[in-house]
């Protein structure tokens, strides 16, 4: 059995900048749930979940066109397509304007090649 002494020698090593910064993110966290200080809130606005089978098909193109033309892997479009997954927000943003604006999102594309 330890000692008392020995029980209490427990080592600390010394805190680094990023435990420093976790424990001070905890600490303010705390004072902002009890009401002691107020933090900055921020808005994003996220583009709402996509039917990209339905954006595809009004294409016209195919499973593997549509993937070409817009820069998506084929096994990423049909995830998607079946809901197994769904793109992400950036990815939502790039659909929505590929459904709204085909040609031009085209004429970008070909312009950047």
């Amino acid at each position: 059995m330890q000692s008392k002494s020995a029980a209490k020698a427990v080592h600390h090593p010394k805190a680094n900048r990023v435990s420093r910064g976790v424990l001070a993110g905890l600490k303010e966290a705390v004072a902002h749930a009890k009401g002691e200080i107020s933090l900055p809130s921020r808005r994003y606005n996220v583009p709402p979940p996509v039917d990209v089978k339905t954006i595809r098909a009004k294409s016209e193109l195919s499973q593997s066109e549509f993937a070409r033309r817009y820069g998506f892997s084929v096994r990423t479009l049909q995830d998607w397509e079946l809901g197994r997954t769904q793109p992400p927000s950036a990815v939502r943003a790039y659909l929505i304007v590929i459904d709204r604006f085909p040609d031009t999102v085209e004429r970008a594309l070909k312009g950047a090649a």
